[in-house]
């Protein structure tokens, strides 16, 4: 199903009647990017997907029971963290990511680490490898990552 893509802001010069119109920055280092509650994980893995989109978008495309001033309050509290621009030289607000979604799992693996594992990548992994059911297949590509890095560092 094709989504209709959202009109691109005017670049006649003017200026936006809004002066909270948001410029676009560059996605932001991981190191930067803040830990998301389970909602803001919702709502940018729409995002990711669908960049740029209306907040009416996200809401189609999220499977959720939220209204749409939820969806709104949970897009504010993402702008207001830094993870999302806004775009408001519209009639309608345009969202994008600032933040890449392998730079957001890197802070939620992190965070994690640190909270059940000591900080110990280690330790996670022989929890699952000993408590949790990892198919074969997740226990090939396991194997098959710890390979290469093996690789890398002796290539060094």
């Amino acid at each position: 199903m094709s989504r209709p893509k959202p009109s691109s802001p005017k670049s006649n010069g003017s200026k936006s009647k809004s002066s909270t119109s948001s410029t676009v920055k560059p996605a932001k280092a991981a190191a930067d990017a803040p830990q998301l509650s389970e909602a803001e994980w919702k709502v940018m893995r729409a995002l990711w997907r669908l960049e740029p989109a209306t907040a009416r978008m996200l809401l189609a495309e999220l499977d959720t029971e939220w209204a749409y001033t939820t969806l709104k309050t949970m897009l504010t509290r993402l702008v207001e963290k830094g993870t999302v621009a806004e775009d408001k030289s519209e009639t309608t607000s345009v969202y994008r990511a600032l933040v890449r979604e392998r730079d957001a799992r890197g802070t939620a693996l992190k965070g994690l680490l640190e909270r059940a594992f000591d900080g110990g990548f280690g330790a996670l992994v022989h929890h699952m490898l000993q408590h949790e059911r990892l198919s074969a297949r997740d226990k090939a590509e396991l194997a098959r990552l710890v390979a290469e890095a093996r690789e890398k560092e002796s290539g060094r």
